[in-house]
């Protein structure tokens, strides 16, 4: 039915949809964008974003999709009352809330029987990781529940800030940024009670293990670990409390926002209740304090220009924490194996070979270590047997929290990656919005007024070609025989993409642009905006590779957790592993076909400022977000058409009371007896269309 500001209640009288007063409306906004009378107009939809931010207001539906803008200040709309409140209730009943979608996905999911997904966009601080510990809240506290589930939903919720200790970090723009992408799973049962739970993680930024921008930090843990463990843990550790004393640890120790030691309580807690025993915790802060160890091994370079440890302490402390030979560690980080004609060679490393083989050391046990703890996640979260084999189904709701589109002052391999999943997801909601909606109109047979929307396969094809993309070019410079390096990727990224619409370098620019771009850069004009990347690192963290003698070391420790990241396979094993940027773009692709094979639910966040203030709105900033999550095209599109579908079927058993030859039942052609029901509630012709 036509969006005409009007609906029909049980008793068939038409009533008008209006915020209680037009006075109200001036000041508050309306509550879904459908309403706007100027819909065509950016500068009304962000003057309505405006007004309701500045009444607390944070929450707004164009049609189905939730526009969330972070408030940066705790707001009082989150109790238990409030979940009772949206409960089973209508979708456009009640004022727009995160919960009014948990709920509405729930029931679809009960009615329906089909999976759902609650896809969560937006960029660094706008207020993602927040929304899906809302919805996941929502499902812990309002489904039906028995101890076992209760425990569940302990595990579900607490399985966030142990995450997020290990995944997340302060980045420039969002104190606490994941530095990874998320996919949860909850399933249900039959009786829509939740069961179990699985979590994807995607690309966790391990360079920032070892280096950090000026203003950032490493990951939450260390610092956590620093601040809130107690002496005698400490201790075991060789650890001090300054952060400072770490070279890891960077210029940035403090956080305004944060209290490290409160938050160590909590991860402590939350370890536990999701099932880590006291073992497997000690095991997993040894190899924290590990990481920090071994940023603090230094190496000094001898007459001959060879390499050799100048910390022993470090060594000591290393081989206690990671369970291994302290002679054979020392000898992996200052040498390495080569295999020349079926012949094993020793030869050792220059100085900033060493530092590269340390730091690829660490990075290689921090994400190890980090999908390690996921899968323990996983297990304490899986779905008990009894229920998956009682022969009753179980259906899913997934969250995905994934990193929002990137732009800093040096954006290298992890913006590229992290920038061409939202190329991804983006595609993936034109896809599934845009085109979903066209082709239900031509399959019904109803006329469409086509929206025009810029389609980003183009930008996709650049990154992910098979042959031509960025990715494969990449890839066959990794695997080039001879001198290669970041600057050579560069030309040949110039000799075969130049020319595209969406591709420029130093070189190939023009005056203007060639003033702003570096000559070790490449830009994208992304459907979010142009992004320069500098190539330097490219190679090295593509190609991810930890030398085989440190590889023999590790696989041998008697830290079981260590023992299981790194396997004895992998040392026999001569295949060359997948390389980082084809290991990505393989997960993107299986993450795809996930969420095509659900029913979409879309929360778009937007952060309404830079500095994280509550109360300031920069018109801007959020323009920008607007233009980039497709809004405007979103809301063209449920304007263009009939903003409330039914089967036919389902509409008469809905309103066949209303109207006296549809009640009890109708017994002819469905669709003759919907005509029949509008017509008696007196519907003119341009108000609706009956479909196929």
């Amino acid at each position: 039915m036509r969006y005409q500001g009007r609906e029909v209640d049980v008793e068939g009288r038409v009533r008008l949809v209006m915020e209680s007063a037009l006075t109200a409306r001036d000041r508050v906004g309306v509550q879904d964008f459908v309403l706007l009378e100027n819909y065509n107009s950016e500068a009304t939809f962000i003057e309505n974003l405006r007004r309701r931010f500045g009444e607390n207001l944070i929450y707004t539906y164009i049609g189905s999709v939730l526009v969330s803008v972070n408030p940066y200040k705790e707001l009082e709309i989150y109790s238990k009352q409030q979940m009772e409140r949206y409960r089973g209730v209508s979708f456009y009943e009640i004022s727009p809330h995160i919960y009014a979608v948990s709920d509405n996905t729930y029931r679809a999911m009960r009615t329906e029987r089909k999976d759902q997904c609650i896809l969560i966009s937006g960029e660094s601080g706008a207020g993602k990781t927040e929304t899906s510990k809302k919805i996941l809240l929502y499902y812990a506290v309002t489904c039906p529940t028995n101890d076992h589930m209760a425990t569940l939903g302990d595990r579900l919720l607490q399985s966030n800030p142990v995450l997020e200790a290990f995944g997340n970090a302060k980045t420039f723009r969002n104190d606490n940024s994941s530095r990874f992408g998320k996919y949860m799973d909850v399933q249900f049962d039959f009786r829509g009670a939740p069961v179990g739970g699985h979590i994807l993680n995607y690309l966790l930024e391990k360079s920032r293990v070892v280096h950090q921008n000026h203003g950032e930090r490493n990951f939450h843990i260390f610092y956590q670990l620093l601040d809130g463990g107690d002496d005698d843990l400490l201790i075991t550790l060789d650890l001090e409390r300054n952060p400072q004393s770490y070279h890891y640890l960077g210029n940035c120790p403090r956080l305004s926002s944060v209290s490290d030691k409160n938050n160590w309580k909590v991860v402590m807690k939350a370890l536990s209740v999701v099932g880590f025993s006291e073992e497997e915790v000690q095991k997993l802060l040894n190899i924290i304090a590990s990481v920090l160890h071994l940023g603090n091994t230094q190496f000094g370079e001898g007459e001959e220009g060879e390499t050799y440890i100048t910390t022993e302490t470090q060594i000591t402390n290393l081989t206690k924490l990671l369970g291994v030979d302290g002679s054979a560690l020392g000898e992996a980080l200052t040498h390495k194996k080569l295999t020349a004609n079926g012949e094993e060679m020793i030869t050792p490393l220059n100085f900033e070979q060493a530092v590269s083989a340390r730091d690829a050391l660490a990075k290689a046990v921090y994400g190890r270590t980090f999908t390690w703890l996921v899968e323990k996640i996983n297990q304490s979260l899986a779905l008990k047997d009894e229920i998956f084999h009682s022969g009753k189904g179980c259906s899913v709701i997934g969250l995905l929290d994934i990193y929002g589109f990137e732009v800093l002052q040096h954006n290298s391999f992890e913006q590229f990656c992290i920038n061409y999943c939202n190329e991804k997801l983006q595609q993936l909601f034109i896809e599934l919005t845009l085109r979903s909606e066209q082709e239900e109109y031509e399959t019904e047979g109803i006329a469409w007024e086509t929206v025009q929307y810029f389609d980003n396969k183009i930008i996709c094809d650049l990154i992910e070609e098979k042959h031509k993309g960025i990715i494969s070019i990449l890839d066959e410079e990794c695997l080039r025989p001879g001198e290669t390096c970041d600057v050579s990727f560069l030309e040949k990224l110039e000799d075969t993409l130049g020319g595209h619409p969406h591709f420029v370098t130093h070189k190939l620019a023009n005056g203007k642009t060639r003033r702003v771009m570096g000559r070790e850069e490449f830009r994208l004009l992304h459907y979010a905006g142009e992004v320069n990347y500098n190539v330097n690192g490219f190679l090295d963290k593509n190609n991810d590779l930890l030398n085989r003698n440190l590889k023999e070391v590790m696989c041998q420790s008697d830290n079981q957790i260590l023992s299981h990241c790194f396997r004895r396979e992998e040392v026999i094993d001569q295949k060359r592993p997948e390389m980082a940027a084809i290991q990505f773009k393989n997960s993107l692709t299986k993450l795809m076909e996930i969420l095509m094979s659900k029913e979409p639910s879309y929360v778009r966040c937007i952060k309404p400022n830079d500095a994280k203030q509550p109360g300031r709105f920069d018109e801007v900033l959020v323009r920008h977000q607007v233009k980039y999550l497709g809004l405007m095209e979103n809301l063209r599109v449920r304007r263009a058409g009939f903003a409330y579908r039914r089967r036919f079927e389902a509409f008469l058993q809905r309103y066949k009371p209303l109207c006296p030859e549809t009640w009890p039942n109708w017994h002819g052609r469905l669709s003759d007896g919907v005509s029949t029901l509008v017509n008696h509630l007196g519907y003119k012709a341009e108000e609706y269309k009956l479909g196929r």
